[in-house]
């Protein structure tokens, strides 16, 4: 019988990453969010969702105290849960490099990694259009400056074992991300 796979999809703003997260989750990945662990600290602080400046501060705050794979560590549970129970798995904000090494310590090539690249320019116009916290051209520059060199977040991009770009149309892009889902899924 084939293992169950741990898939984290990763990028930069705008990418991609959360509409491609999705598709896996349609396709009955069970979902586990980096970023819930950092979601519960803000409600536990306070903190308004969409403060850049809360938000930031506190999860460099935690990095700072408890190490860059804080997230991974506190997420690792429900991906063992999920794994024992025979399920396939999606990460979604997995961040750092410290939190790639971690999980691919854990689970060595039963974790894999999908990046999803677009061009700045096209996840900028991206980032200035979405409903919820829009980000001008500047504030999406300073996020990928912040994310690349303070969250260590272009190791696990580069290390990524496939790579889709998300330059086309949503149709394209949904397309290529399912047949990836069904390669893996065909996998024994």
């Amino acid at each position: 019988m084939r293992k169950p796979i741990v898939i984290a999809v990763v990028g930069l703003p705008g990418s991609g990453k959360s509409e491609a997260t999705s598709r896996f989750v349609g396709r009955d990945f069970y979902h586990v969010g980096f970023n819930d662990v950092y979601n519960e600290e803000f409600d536990k602080r306070a903190i308004r969702r969409g403060d850049e400046v809360g938000e930031r501060k506190t999860r460099e705050e935690l990095r700072q105290e408890f190490g860059m794979d804080f997230a991974a560590k506190q997420a690792f549970p429900k991906v063992q849960e999920a794994l024992s129970r025979g399920r396939n798995v999606v990460v979604e904000s997995l961040y750092s490099w410290e939190e790639y090494t971690f999980m691919k310590k854990k689970l060595g090539g039963q974790f894999r990694v999908l990046a999803i690249w677009a061009p700045p320019d096209l996840r900028y116009a991206r980032l200035a259009q979405r409903p919820e916290r829009p980000l001008t051209s500047e504030m999406a520059q300073a996020r990928d400056y912040a994310q690349i060199a303070g969250a260590h977040q272009a190791g696990p991009i580069a290390m990524a074992d496939w790579t889709i770009q998300n330059t086309g149309t949503k149709e394209e892009f949904f397309k290529e991300v399912d047949e990836l889902i069904g390669s893996i899924s065909n996998t024994d």
